[in-house]
């Protein structure tokens, strides 16, 4: 079924029955196409939380057939079908293009009623002969080239779901969505499947090489600061120092033999128990002289973090009382059982909810307060996938809406 087109200023906008699509110029060189079967586009959580470049469309059109947006090195063209393509400007070649409609094949955006108004989507592209895609994050299948993988888009242990990805083909591509989902790479279809969601949102930039797209990347979605000099320095870790007298032994004998020593690593269990953020004081007696003598060598000292919450920690109750906590679907308000400080026997233990502001500034109150304020500021956020189990997001939500529809934008919350 044919829909209607309208420019609406610098965008470009597709009405078909319940569907609406919205093509904007985005940064340089760039497109942000989104999509949505409710009457409004929703905010959440994204990575294009950067202000882009101011962009203008050098070209939108709209004719008989279908319509266009050009901006700078990308040209969009939509037919009445909705169908989308894109294609370098300056050349012409078709660098990504959805499947042509038919009656015998699933749309390209395929929406499906996941309950509770959300929607499970598939967003569907052909593939090309000897098409190479390299990005994607950290992940373990041990290819440079993702083409013929299937990658989760969630966050697990040694698992960083970044899904933005670049093609030999001279484009780049980033799934703008915090869904639970995946991206499947195959030789007959490239897809993108969010398990649960309101919206379509994706990021398509256009360059003439590797660097340009990473240099457009980066000016939508943020410049990574630079690292300051002493954290190119040696770090010493191990699991684990258990007392501040063992931690200091090592730093001491590094500075008697002459070794540089940059940072130095007081990893978990230093705390009273999880969800108390504090050095348990039997084994870490004086923080504050321990980070004053590091300080005379030229020793950093880096913490881990933790945002688990032990149900008998001193604020577990605060935290529930005040809806901190990531909650249950179904069950219990327990998200997995790992030793703590508890000699011989597993602990229960829950997570904070870093999609609310006021459990961030909770658990950042208590930080500056155990942590900060003895001189301590290099952190070690851990375990911020975080580490559910059983590993199975449909069973917690959020203050900002079930898993599902916003678990992989966690760890980023959880750093703010």
């Amino acid at each position: 079924m044919d829909g209607t087109f309208q420019i609406e200023a610098q965008n470009l906008v597709w009405r078909c029955e319940q569907e609406t699509v919205v093509i904007r110029p985005w940064g340089l060189d760039g497109v942000r196409i989104q999509a949505t079967l409710a009457n409004e586009f929703m905010e959440v959580p994204h990575a294009l939380s950067i202000e882009p470049i101011p962009a203008y469309a050098t070209k939108i059109e709209v004719t008989e057939n279908g319509a266009a947006l050009q901006n700078g090195k990308i040209m969009v063209e939509m037919g009445k079908d909705g169908r989308l393509c894109y294609f370098h400007a300056r050349t012409g070649e078709l660098l990504a293009a959805e499947p042509e409609a038919h009656f015998t094949r699933p749309p390209a955006r395929r929406w499906r009623p996941a309950g509770g108004g959300a929607y499970r989507l598939e967003v569907a592209f052909l593939p090309f002969e000897n098409e190479r895609f390299y990005g994607m994050g950290q992940h373990q299948h041990g290819r440079l080239d993702n083409k013929g993988c299937v990658i989760g888009l969630e966050q697990r242990n040694t698992e960083v779901s970044i899904p933005f990805l670049v093609s030999n083909r001279g484009y780049g591509f980033l799934w703008n969505n915090p869904a639970i989902g995946q991206a499947e790479l195959g030789f007959n279809q490239t897809r993108w499947v969010a398990e649960a969601t309101r919206q379509m949102d994706y990021y398509l930039v256009v360059g003439d090489s590797p660097a340009e797209l990473l240099e457009r990347y980066a000016e939508v979605t943020g410049h990574a600061p630079m690292l300051p000099e002493w954290a190119a320095g040696f770090w010493q870790c191990k699991l684990r120092y258990r007392t501040q007298d063992e931690l200091l032994a090592v730093a001491r004998e590094y500075q008697r033999r002459g070794l540089p020593l940059a940072v130095i690593v007081a990893d978990y269990f230093h705390w009273t128990m999880m969800g108390e953020w504090k050095f348990d004081p039997a084994c870490w007696p004086d923080p504050a002289a321990m980070v004053k003598e590091l300080d005379d060598m030229g020793v950093r000292l880096m913490v881990s973090v933790w945002p688990a919450v032990n149900i008998y920690s001193e604020n577990y109750q605060k935290m529930h009382s005040l809806g901190y906590l990531a909650r249950s679907e179904q069950g219990s308000q327990v998200h997995m059982f790992l030793y703590d400080t508890f000699p011989g026997r597993d602990a229960p233990l829950t997570f904070y909810d870093a999609t609310h502001p006021g459990a961030r500034r909770f658990i950042w109150e208590r930080v500056r307060e155990n942590y900060y304020k003895h001189g301590i500021k290099v952190w070690w956020l851990d375990a911020d996938e975080p580490e559910l189990i059983p590993f199975d997001h449909s069973l917690v939500h959020y203050h900002l809406g079930p898993a599902l529809e916003v678990g992989c934008i966690y760890p980023l919350l959880h750093q703010q």
